[in-house]
């Protein structure tokens, strides 16, 4: 008899403490490494559905692309063989044009700017374009502003882009950005930029200043400008056909948590940002600001750009932009 009260209590434990959901595991491809800003929002994100489901969602990230690019990783996400990644939101203008729009050059001014159209009704109109094409976005975190480096001379006025090899991505839009404000774009990868810059077959690139010290870039170039030409905005992902298998509650709670780790993962953007522009000026990188007046000669410089893109993005929605920035 007492066999049978233990055992019985025992059951009634067990069910008491059942998950409320079933155990769940998955995949988060990252990019980038763990320590950076993209890699710590993603850990903090880890964390936050970990202890919101009590243990019962369990992510695995896979840091410093391990399981491949942006571009393979966001296919092998609508595939469902992946079930998490966090990419620059330039990733999916080849899937839905109107995210271009976030790539036009000038776009934004400061972080609050890009927050407001973000983290608003523009943000979400973006992201509900998103299922149709198997992928669910839950935030919009931060990679930060483009800033150029160079190993010719500062660039402190338009003129001063003039001549300079260029590394751009394959992107169009860059490449005509470039073209715009008067240098020569040359496509390059990623693991070719470093060798690029030091050979001098190309006199510079634009990237944000973390990415900039995490390449190492600073060994091989001479001038940082803080000209702000882009802005960039990541954005973690769900597949569709995960997401699908998931409950409302569950949803909700990956997304709660993905927006909770928003504020996090900006804020150790722009510290890491502030930090390598001042570890790389104390390895000898000059560093020069532009001026407004300057900032404004160069945004005026690139509008057939916003010109030639408009009509693909969605001239109302260029307009809805513009009004906010207004």
């Amino acid at each position: 008899m007492k066999a049978r009260t233990t055992f019985a209590l025992g059951l009634l434990a067990a069910v008491l403490s059942a998950p409320a959901f079933a155990a769940i595991t998955a995949k988060f491809a990252v990019t980038l490494p763990e320590k950076s800003h993209q890699g710590q929002g993603v850990a903090k994100f880890v964390e936050l559905v970990k202890t919101a489901s009590k243990g019962e969602i369990d992510i695995k990230p896979f840091y410093g692309g391990a399981l491949g690019d942006d571009v393979k990783v966001t296919s092998a996400l609508q595939g469902g063989t992946i079930e998490f990644t966090v990419p620059q939101t330039t990733t999916l203008t080849g899937m839905v044009k109107a995210y271009e729009i976030l790539d036009f050059p000038f776009l934004f001014k400061n972080s609050a700017q890009a927050e407001k159209v973000l983290d608003g009704a523009t943000g979400q109109k973006l992201m509900d374009l998103l299922p149709a094409q198997g992928l669910v976005g839950l935030a919009y975190w931060e990679n930060g502003f483009f800033n150029a480096t160079n190993s010719k001379h500062p660039i402190a006025r338009l003129e001063d882009f003039k001549g300079l090899k260029f590394r751009s991505i394959q992107a169009k839009i860059t490449q005509e950005t470039i073209k715009a404000l008067g240098a020569n774009p040359v496509p390059l990868a990623v693991p070719e930029l470093y060798t690029a810059l030091e050979t001098h077959t190309i006199d510079g690139q634009g990237t944000p200043n973390a990415v900039i010290a995490a390449l190492k870039l600073f060994e091989v170039q001479k001038y940082l400008s803080i000209t702000r030409h882009s802005y960039g905005a990541f954005i973690p992902l769900v597949s569709k056909k995960f997401w699908d298998k998931l409950t409302p509650e569950q949803q909700k709670l990956l997304k709660d948590a993905a927006v909770e780790a928003r504020s996090y993962q900006r804020e150790v953007a722009r510290e890491q940002s502030e930090g390598a522009r001042k570890m790389m000026a104390d390895k000898g990188l000059q560093v020069n600001e532009v001026s407004d007046a300057e900032h404004a000669r160069m945004r005026q410089a690139v509008q057939p750009v916003w010109d030639m893109f408009t009509p693909s993005v969605g001239a109302d929605l260029v307009k809805e932009v513009e009004a906010q920035l207004k």
